[in-house]
C-alpha cells in the first residue's frame, strides 16, 4: 500500500493493519456490534454498525451481532426483533448465523465469577445502592468498604451460590470485584459484578435471578467470541482499565482489546435512548418509527436508504474527539442517492384547476415523460392529459412580483413534458379566492419544446383532473428548532425546543395515476417539490400516504436567515 493510501486510513484501520502485519491473533479480524435490547436503534448506532461491519468485510474477518441482554427488567423481544431488522437493513446482509446473546454465556460468566471469588478477588456486598453511592468516596478520600470485603473466599463463595439459588431479595446483595478502594478511576473502586433481579428474562425465563453488570460481561463476551478488536465509543474509555483487569485476572482466557472512537452527535436532534423513549411514551411522537425520530426505522419509513446512511458514515469518518455533525451532511447523502435512483413523478400538493380553453372537449391524450434523467435505463412512462388539469396554487399569481416566471395573466409557461400555455384569466368565488385559472395552449409545442425565438422561462408541473389519485402527504421539518437541544450547559428542558411545525399533513393532494401502484417504501422524486416515500404503515388502497424525505435543495439556511 502506498504512503498516500495509508494516510487515508482511520486510526482503527491503522491499528488493524499493524496487527495483521505483526501476525497478531493469527491474522484473524473479528468485530462485533453489541446493542442492549432496551430500545430501538438510532442514527448514532448506524455509525457503529457501519464501522464494525465494514472493518470485518474490508479485512475478510468475522462480524457478530451480539445482544447484551443482561438486564431483564428493561429488555423486550420486540427490541431484539427491531434491532435485527435494522442491522440487516443497514448492512444488506442476512445475519441469521452471526447473532449471539450474552445470555448464552451466563453459565460461563458465573463460573468465572466463582474463579475470582476463590482467588479472593471478588466478594459479597450488602450495601444498598444509596449506601454504595454515599460510601464511594472522593478523589482524595478512599471508598468505605463493606464487611464482605474481609470475608474469606469460602464464605463469599457460599453466599454467592445462595444468591444464585434465590435465597435473597432483589437488591439485597451484590458481588463486587476487589480491586482498589482509592483508585483515581472510580470505575476501579470495587465495581459491582452481579446484582439480584427477580424478573422474567426474554430468553432464559426464570432460570437466573442474578445478572451480570455490563462491565463484567462485556470483555467476557468478547473473549468467548474471540473478538480481536472490541470497538466502543469514547464514553467507555475510562472503563477500559476495568475491561483489562477482569480479563487479566482470569486464567486460560482469550484476550481481546478495546479501542474507542467518537460517537455520532447530530445537530437538531437528541441521541439519548432515554430521551427518545420519553418522546415516545409522552406522545410527543407517534412511536419509535415516527419519521421525525432519528431512529433507523424512523429514517427508513421517511425514505432514507441504507446506501445513503452508509455513505454518510463514510463521509464523517472515524475520529478520537467528539464533535457535532451537521445534519445537512446526512440530508445531502440521501439527496445525492435519491437523485440517482428515485423515479420521477408529478404531484400537486396544493391544487388549483387549470382550464385549457382551446383544448378539445372530451379528449385525453398520453404524454411521454422521463422516469429518471440520471438513469436512461429507467425509460419513460405515459401520463394522461386533457382539458382540465391541477397545478400548484402558488404557480399562479394575480399580481406577480419581478422575477416571477410562473403563470399570470398574459404570461406563457411550459407544462412539464406537454405544451406551452398562455394565461388568459382566472375565476374567483364569493370570498375572493381564486378557484380556476384559464389559459390557451399551442398545439405545435407538444413535448414542451418550441422554436428558439420564444423565450419561456417558467416550467410548471401538473396532473390531469380526470385521472388524478388522491393522496395524503406528510411534510417534515426538523424535530428540534435548536441546533443542540441537548446541550449540557443549557438548563432548559430539551423538549422546550421541539419544533411545533415539524409536520404538516396535506389530506387531498393530487398525484399522477402511476403512483397508485407504488410499493410500500418505494421512493420517488415529486418534480419541483422533493423526494417522497410511500408510507408502509398508514397507506390504504384508496388513499396512499407519502412521507417527505428531503427537499430538492437545502432551504433551511434560507429559512433561518429570514427568521
Amino acid at each position: 500500500m502506498s504512503e498516500n493510501s495509508e494516510t487515508r486510513l482511520n486510526f482503527i484501520e491503522q491499528i488493524i493493519e499493524h496487527d495483521l502485519k505483526e501476525g497478531k491473533n493469527n491474522g484473524r479480524i473479528a468485530t462485533r456490534f453489541p446493542p442492549e435490547p432496551n430500545g430501538f436503534l438510532h442514527i448514532g448506532h448506524a455509525k457503529s454498525i457501519c464501522l464494525n461491519y465494514g472493518l470485518a468485510k474490508k479485512y475478510g474477518g468475522e462480524f457478530v451481532l451480539r445482544f447484551d441482554d443482561t438486564n431483564p427488567s428493561k429488555e423486550e423481544t420486540q427490541y431484539v426483533e427491531s434491532i435485527i431488522e435494522d442491522v440487516q437493513w443497514i448492512t444488506g446482509e442476512d445475519l441469521s448465523n452471526q447473532i449471539r446473546y450474552a445470555s448464552d454465556y451466563f453459565d460461563q460468566m458465573y463460573s468465572w465469577a466463582e474463579e475470582l471469588i476463590k482467588k479472593n478477588k471478588a466478594y459479597i456486598c450488602n450495601q444498598t445502592p444509596d449506601e454504595m453511592r454515599d460510601n464511594r468516596g472522593t478523589p482524595s478520600i478512599p471508598m468505605r468498604p463493606s464487611e464482605g470485603r474481609e470475608f474469606s473466599p469460602d464464605k463469599n463463595l457460599d453466599i454467592f451460590r445462595r444468591m444464585k439459588a434465590g435465597e435473597f431479595n432483589e437488591g439485597e446483595l451484590t458481588l463486587r470485584a476487589k480491586i482498589d478502594l482509592a483508585s483515581p478511576n472510580f470505575n476501579l473502586r470495587d465495581p459491582v459484578m452481579y446484582r439480584i433481579i427477580k424478573a422474567n428474562h426474554h430468553r432464559t425465563g426464570n432460570k437466573w435471578c442474578i445478572y451480570p453488570m455490563y462491565d463484567w460481561a462485556h470483555g467476557l463476551e468478547d473473549s468467548i467470541e474471540h473478538i480481536t478488536h472490541s470497538i466502543c465509543t469514547l464514553e467507555f474509555e475510562h472503563h477500559r482499565p476495568l475491561y483489562d483487569w477482569f480479563l487479566d485476572n482470569l486464567d486460560n482466557i482469550w484476550r481481546p482489546y478495546q479501542y474507542e472512537f467518537a460517537r455520532l452527535n447530530l445537530t437538531y436532534t437528541v441521541m439519548s435512548k432515554r430521551k427518545l423513549l420519553e418522546l415516545v411514551k409522552s406522545g410527543l411522537t407517534t412511536g419509535w418509527n415516527d419519521p421525525l425520530m432519528p431512529t433507523i426505522c424512523g429514517f427508513r419509513r421517511r425514505g432514507y436508504t441504507p446506501e445513503a446512511i452508509r455513505a454518510f458514515c463514510r463521509e464523517i469518518g472515524v475520529a478520537k474527539m467528539n464533535s457535532n455533525i451537521d445534519v445537512i451532511k446526512l440530508e445531502n447523502a440521501i439527496r445525492e442517492n435519491l437523485n440517482k435512483h428515485a423515479l420521477r413523478r408529478m404531484g400537486v400538493l396544493h391544487p388549483i384547476k387549470l382550464l385549457i380553453e382551446n383544448y378539445p372537449d372530451n379528449q385525453t391524450e398520453q404524454i411521454e415523460a422521463i422516469n429518471n434523467p440520471e438513469n436512461e435505463t429507467d425509460g419513460t412512462r405515459m401520463i394522461p392529459f386533457s382539458k382540465t388539469l391541477y397545478i400548484e396554487n402558488d404557480d399562479f399569481m394575480e399580481n406577480p412580483p419581478k422575477k416571477y416566471f410562473r403563470l399570470s395573466v398574459g404570461r406563457e409557461v411550459r407544462l412539464r413534458y406537454a405544451y406551452y400555455v398562455t394565461c388568459t384569466g382566472f375565476d374567483k368565488d364569493t370570498n375572493g379566492n381564486i378557484t380556476q385559472v384559464r389559459c390557451t395552449y399551442d398545439p405545435t409545442t407538444r413535448g414542451g419544446t418550441s422554436d428558439d425565438r420564444r423565450k419561456v422561462q417558467g416550467t410548471i408541473h401538473w396532473v390531469d383532473v380526470n385521472n388524478a389519485i388522491n393522496a395524503e402527504i406528510r411534510l417534515y421539518e426538523r424535530l428540534f428548532l435548536k441546533e443542540n437541544p441537548d446541550d449540557p450547559q443549557d438548563p432548559t428542558d430539551y423538549k422546550a425546543y421541539l419544533n411545533p411545525h415539524a409536520i404538516e399533513i396535506i389530506h387531498d393532494a393530487k398525484l399522477e395515476p402511476s403512483l397508485s401502484n407504488a410499493a410500500p417504501e418505494q421512493r420517488f422524486q415529486f418534480e419541483r417539490i422533493g423526494y417522497f416515500c410511500k408510507d408502509n404503515i398508514d397507506s390504504t388502497p384508496d388513499k396512499p400516504v407519502f412521507n417527505h424525505t428531503v427537499s430538492l435543495r437545502d432551504s433551511w439556511a434560507k429559512i433561518e436567515k429570514k427568521n
